[in-house]
Order: structure tokens, then C-alpha cells, then sequence
């Protein structure tokens, strides 16, 4: 692991007030609930975080004010990485956003912790505009499976990456990745929650491709931890 120095911050509110520009990505139940993970991870003080795919920023918050030593922000929309870097900078926190995919995510690594709210969403359609902060191709797994598979590559020796994920994109799947990849990856919590906007606006396609049942109104989230040997 890289080197790690003591650090004391407040801690991070569950809900903290967020600036969030028209078209990007309202954080959900998916975001605080791996914000809670990540609180409860046993993260070293000093820590270098990734929050990939940022967004408004929330995670990447939550790990600098959990004493995180410093914090990158990575998403490919301009607008999520002002709204990060706005919000992360009216609190005086030292967190680095930085516009790019997950292979300049790689290059600015190694991490001690990888933080993943990833696209994840089922779709009949190619993701544009807006919507890739939450549309991930016919099985949900577009954003996925690459990082799964190179998730390892980011993390320094004894990192680990936190990634949640609606079981709808098949969080067997991202296990089996992880693993292969060399990874000791488990689901350390679960919840089932009420569909967001998102998922009921696609429900009828989610019927359709067998992802979810007749008339479900529900998901269940998982935090899945990986840890690098």
C-alpha cells in the first residue's frame, strides 16, 4: 500500500446539500448506500481515493471528509466534473476532478481505494447525452465488465475497490470478473430499494428482456468489495 499519513476531517453528513447542473446525474439510494459502505470500509486515514464516474461528486466527498489523503474524481462529462469540483471546493476539500474514462483513471493510479457507481442500467439503445451517467447497453454490463476486469490494475497492493450495482445487471457476473482478474471480491451488503425514475420509466423493457418480473416495482442494490492481495 502507498504510503499513508494521519488525518482528521469531519465527518461526512449521509445526505450532504450538493450542487447538480441540469443533466447530470441525481444521486440515489445506489450512491448513499455505497457512501455508508465506504464509511463502514475500514478506510486508512491518508488513503489516495478514486471516485470513478463522479458525478456530482458525492462519493468522492464522502472520502475526503472520511480522511481520505487525496481524492480523483474521474467522469466523462464536463458538466458531472464541474458540479464535483464545485461542490468538493465549497467545502475546502482536496479532491482533484479530472475528465476521462477508465483508462486515464488507470494511468493516474495506483489507488488505495476505487470507489464505482458505474452505469448500470439496462437499455435497448446505445447511451447519449445524459443518459450515460446511467445506460450501460442491452445487459447493463458495458461499463461493467471493462472494469471489472481492470479494476486490479488500479489498486495498490492491499487497495480495494467498492462497487455498487442493481443485481438486474448480474452481480454474479461482476464476482466471476473480479476474480479472474485476481481479485478477492465478496458482496459485503445488500438492500432492496424502490425503483428510481430510471428503472420505471424502463420497466416494460426490463419485463421484456426477463431482467425483472411481471409488475416488480423493487431492485436489489449490492456493494460488492474487492481487495487486492
Amino acid at each position: 500500500m502507498t504510503a499513508i499519513t494521519s488525518t482528521t476531517r469531519p465527518l461526512a453528513p449521509a445526505r450532504p446539500w450538493l450542487v447538480r447542473p441540469p443533466g447530470v446525474y441525481r444521486p440515489q439510494d445506489d450512491t448513499w448506500f455505497l457512501a455508508s459502505a465506504l464509511r463502514a470500509s475500514g478506510m486508512p486515514s491518508g488513503a489516495r481515493v478514486l471516485d470513478l464516474c463522479t458525478g456530482t461528486g458525492a462519493l468522492a466527498l464522502t472520502a475526503a471528509m472520511s480522511g481520505a489523503g487525496s481524492v480523483t474524481a474521474v467522469d466523462i462529462s464536463r458538466r458531472a466534473l464541474a458540479a464535483a469540483w464545485t461542490n468538493t471546493r465549497l467545502r475546502g476539500l482536496p479532491v482533484r476532478a479530472v475528465r476521462g474514462s477508465l483508462a486515464e483513471a488507470t494511468r493516474r493510479g495506483p489507488f488505495d481505494v476505487v470507489l464505482a457507481n458505474p452505469p448500470y442500467v439496462p437499455c435497448p439503445i446505445p447511451a447519449s447525452g445524459a443518459a450515460r451517467a446511467w445506460d450501460a447497453g442491452p445487459d447493463g454490463r458495458v461499463v461493467l465488465d471493462p472494469l471489472c476486469a481492470g479494476a486490479a490494475a488500479m489498486l495498490a497492493p492491499q487497495g480495494f475497490l467498492l462497487l455498487v450495482h442493481s443485481k438486474v445487471a448480474d452481480v454474479d457476473k461482476s464476482l466471476t470478473r473480479l476474480r479472474e482478474s485476481g481479485l478477492a471480491a465478496a458482496v459485503v451488503a445488500s438492500r432492496t430499494v424502490p425503483f428510481g425514475p430510471v428503472m420505471r420509466a424502463r420497466a416494460a423493457f426490463l419485463e421484456e428482456a426477463g431482467l425483472i418480473t411481471a409488475g416488480q416495482q423493487d431492485e436489489e442494490l449490492a456493494v460488492i468489495r474487492a481487495d487486492r492481495p
